[in-house]
């Protein structure tokens, strides 16, 4: 839901809603309605039973979650108001870096009492405002630790709610038909035998292409990265604005007309190209060119409703809400405990640990906007 933008504040949303690895909105909506089911069977606020007194005491209250323009709000509403027995509110604040200016411009007279959907991109921009309260969920799983962002003194600010990986991807009939052989890595795609079979995302616009760039900066340093992206344009990749225009537009498996075999998306995408006997997958990730994401929920300071802000996150990192990540957003709960798609191990695996192209959120908040006018200077964005 994500998946993911401040200074990329143009519309990326689509790709949360859909990313070829994330279901159709239909699954989305069925996935979260399961949720209010298990919701409703629970004996009182998210992350545990809560006593009589405390229960009756929340009922009333309303909470505001502000989220990015593809959250399922009617479905998470209804949902997060039975599991936690607040009046949960959601409003949408346009895409992931939309969603994040709003939240930096209005933090003296917050526009929500809690968030979620700012990633690994842009996390820093809320710490580094003072924007978030500290908090840390009921039930907040051990497997999560690795992924919070935590304050100066351990105190928990940004929750990890679930995680992918941004990868190329690339089709595999495409490729067995011209009988060339499949890319693996970034240096490969700058390659001239693949010359005018890439469709890369604008950095600028796009949290997925914003990924790529910091993948970039990691993997080539501060002073070869944007001459990575010249020797990529100058192998004829195009650059689309946003994700669902590259992958449904441009790939050869996204949709009709697309003539493109290689585009930007996610790990888990593969999972959505799958034949009717959920055996194989016409697509593949290629896990040597990933960059971690992560999304984020938290407390905002200042909150009219503190005490509905932390039970929205509670629920959040609860497994009622966890187990219904991987179909309904193809990402993978930060809960580790929950079960993944039989399928997802074979079809669609995760690149491994310390194969991903990595910086720490603080890195990316004081390089991003360097980065974004040197490859504007450099090659035009």
């Amino acid at each position: 839901m994500t998946p993911a933008h401040p200074t990329p504040s143009r519309g990326d949303r689509p790709e949360r809603r859909v990313r070829a690895a994330r279901a159709p909105r239909t699954a989305l909506v069925l996935a979260v309605a399961g949720a209010l089911a298990l919701a409703g069977c629970a004996t009182g606020p998210a992350g545990g039973a809560a006593e009589d007194s405390g229960a009756e005491e929340a009922k009333g209250g309303t909470v505001v979650l502000a989220v990015h323009d593809s959250f399922p709000n009617e479905e998470f509403a209804a949902a997060a108001s039975a599991a936690t027995g607040y009046e949960v509110e959601v409003v949408s604040a346009g895409d992931g870096g939309e969603l994040t200016n709003k939240l930096v411009l209005t933090k003296g007279a917050p526009i929500a009492d809690a968030f979620f959907g700012v990633d690994t991109n842009f996390a820093s921009r809320l710490v580094d405002n003072g924007v978030v309260s500290p908090y840390r969920p009921t039930g907040f799983p051990a497997s999560g630790e690795d992924y919070a962002i935590a304050g100066d003194h351990g105190e928990l600010l940004l929750t990890p709610v679930d995680r992918g990986a941004v990868c190329f991807n690339i089709d595999t009939e495409w490729f067995a038909a011209e009988g060339i052989e499949e890319p693996e890595s970034y240096e490969d795609l700058a390659d001239p035998a693949y010359r005018d079979l890439t469709v890369l995302l604008d950095p600028t616009a796009s949290s997925t292409g914003a990924s790529l760039l910091v993948g970039t900066v990691a993997e080539f340093g501060e002073d070869g990265f944007a001459g990575y992206w010249q020797r990529l344009m100058d192998n004829g990749a195009r650059i689309e604005q946003g994700w669902s225009d590259a992958y449904y537009g441009q790939f050869t498996q996204g949709g009709e007309g697309g003539t493109r075999p290689i585009v930007l998306s996610y790990a888990s995408s593969p999972a959505f190209t799958v034949n009717e006997a959920g055996t194989e997958t016409s697509t593949r990730a290629l896990l040597d060119t990933c960059t971690r994401q992560v999304e984020f929920a938290g407390v905002l300071a200042g909150a009219a409703n503190e005490a509905g802000a932390r039970a929205v996150l509670d629920y959040l990192v609860s497994r009622e809400f966890q187990q219904t990540i991987p179909d309904a957003m193809y990402m993978t709960p930060i809960d580790d405990s929950v079960e993944m798609p039989g399928s997802w191990a074979e079809l669609a695996p995760e690149p491994a640990a310390g194969r991903t192209h990595d910086l720490d959120p603080a890195e990316i908040e004081r390089g991003r906007e360097g980065w974004l006018r040197t490859l504007s200077e450099q090659i035009g964005l």
